[in-house]
């Protein structure tokens, strides 16, 4: 065997002197504070059933797609489960793609085009600075959350650039590693205003918001006036895969020039079966008119996280968040982490994030709420933070 190049053993030695090294970690029996499941879907039997009984009842017995959408893999179910996702989000045309980092990458890549503006929130997820960097559009990050930093530089590259340059803003509704949310409705009027194109990513909200799961752009009543949104199935429908939610066009032009869709093979009908089993649990099959339970019980979780945050006098570490997800700030990596194998050694399951997945000196405890945490879990679990943390 060839030796590993002293450069990459190199960058290897220095994430194991930071303590920040990354490992692949195995499943356990702890009380889950960490995973994106917020719903239980993953581990709904019904669904499970329900996806098998109609890949039986429709006779669809493949294993695979057997090659690309636009070759061989375009089956029938792929249609249905579109235009299921179509009314369920309230959108003109859906396409989906293999997961969430395989859309951003397809999206960015490919739409902003050489000469146009993309700004975007400094938290965005990775894969969709990953999709920024393929493309020849000029990038600008602007401060977290911050509106008037936004304002800022979208004015000052429109009075540079020709009209016929396209700006193209991009947030997420949930920011996956602080768990806040950004004013959608302010940034939606200003993109009005200024004729920009407002992306918004809610892989964090799909099951989390709105009275049906729809997330918060839905619940804001702003499914027109978002160019694209993405909406992933691995976190709140327990499944897997991504869908871009816009108008035709968008669809039109994803097919054609997203490379990230055309050149892989396409979802397995197993993989489409059961986010159709997803949703249909959601609620889909009465359109959103009474929540389901475990968007209900969520609730009610996240909102007894916040209130026992305050009397264990906690909150001054937290992020303000109202999602399925609380991070407390605890610097450096040897500390976070530290606290959290404690943490696991008392029965629970709390991710340590570590620098350089967030900056140096935001390291923090990522607490993800789930519709069948208990309250007495949460109660005990924030009671040894405080202990352990000193906080």
């Amino acid at each position: 065997m060839s030796t590993f190049p002293e450069k990459l053993q190199s960058k290897l030695q220095d994430r194991k002197t930071k303590n920040a090294l990354r490992q692949l970690g195995i499943q356990n029996n702890l009380v889950d504070f960490s995973t994106n499941d917020y719903l239980g879907f993953s581990k709904s039997k019904v669904i499970f059933e329900n996806t098998h009984n109609f890949l039986a009842a429709h006779k669809i017995s493949k294993n695979g797609s057997t090659g690309s959408r636009l070759l061989s893999g375009n089956y029938q179910l792929f249609n249905s489960v579109e235009t299921m996702l179509c009314e369920f989000h309230n959108i003109e045309a859906a396409l989906i793609f293999n997961s969430g980092y395989d859309a951003n990458i397809g999206f960015f890549s490919s739409v902003p085009q050489r000469g146009d503006i993309i700004l975007y929130d400094e938290f965005i997820h990775a894969s969709i600075r990953d999709g920024i960097t393929m493309s020849h559009a000029k990038a600008y990050k602007f401060r977290h959350n911050n509106l008037e930093d936004l304002k800022q530089k979208c004015e000052t590259e429109r009075s540079r650039n020709p009209l016929e340059t396209e700006i193209y803003i991009v947030t997420e509704s949930v920011f996956s590693m602080d768990g806040d949310s950004p004013d959608l409705l302010a940034m939606s009027a200003f993109c009005k205003n200024h004729k920009a194109h407002f992306i918004v990513d809610e892989a964090h909200a799909l099951g989390v918001f709105n009275s049906n799961g729809s997330g918060l752009i839905q619940e804001l009543g702003l499914e027109n006036d978002v160019f694209a949104r993405l909406v992933t199935f691995g976190k709140g429908l327990g499944c897997h895969a991504a869908v871009i939610l816009g108008n035709n066009t968008l669809k039109q032009y994803l097919i054609n020039f997203a490379r990230s869709f055309i050149y892989t093979t396409a979802l397995p009908p197993h993989a489409l079966a059961t986010i159709k089993s997803a949703y249909s649990e959601l609620g889909i099959s009465n359109r959103g008119e009474v929540s389901h339970p475990a968007i209900i019980q969520l609730a009610h979780n996240i909102e007894f996280f916040k209130l026992e945050l305050q009397r264990l006098k906690l909150e001054h570490a937290f992020i303000k968040s109202d999602s399925a997800i609380h991070c407390c700030i605890i610097s450096g990596n040897d500390h976070v982490k530290g606290i959290a194998s404690k943490l696991q050694e008392q029965g629970f399951d709390v991710k340590a994030i570590l620098s350089p997945t967030v900056p140096a000196g935001k390291e923090r405890l990522r607490f993800c709420l789930h519709s069948y945490n208990s309250e007495q879990q949460i109660t005990e679990v924030l009671f040894l933070l405080s202990k352990f943390a000193s906080l």
